[in-house]
């Protein structure tokens, strides 16, 4: 059973640039006219994809529940790695690509892990598998 992961964007050619650079992702689709795809998907699985929706029209997927604005996290993405020093080089390779290290990489009692934020804010935790 496929699986979809929308999350708003303020920009499709930003969020596009820091997925391929930060996780190593390829767009899936047609480029637009801008060169992204429209609608900006990865592949995260077999059967789970990312999709990355302009604010605007995120409103009309939403209708009248607001999304959380922010700094206000109503979801934590994973990313599962194999060792700490995947989580590191990751976690460097994320802020390179324009992330903001939430938390540094390290281990606060239940495994090595970090958390960074995407250049719209949503939060990712990096961690070692379990």
């Amino acid at each position: 059973m496929p699986f979809a992961i929308a999350l708003p964007t303020a920009d499709r050619r930003v969020a596009h640039d820091f997925y391929r650079a930060a996780f190593d992702l390829e767009a899936v689709g047609e480029p637009a006219e801008d060169g992204v795809p429209e609608p900006l998907r990865f592949r995260l699985g077999a059967d789970v994809e990312l999709v990355l929706i302009p604010t605007g029209g995120f409103g009309w997927v939403t209708a009248d529940h607001e999304v959380a604005p922010r700094g206000t996290s109503e979801c934590l993405l994973n990313r599962i790695v194999g060792s700490p020093a995947e989580v590191d080089a990751l976690t460097e390779q994320a802020r390179a690509a324009g992330a903001t290290v939430v938390v540094a990489p390290g281990d606060p009692g239940w495994g090595h892990q970090s958390t960074v934020a995407d250049p719209d804010g949503h939060l990712w935790l990096i961690q070692v598998g379990w």
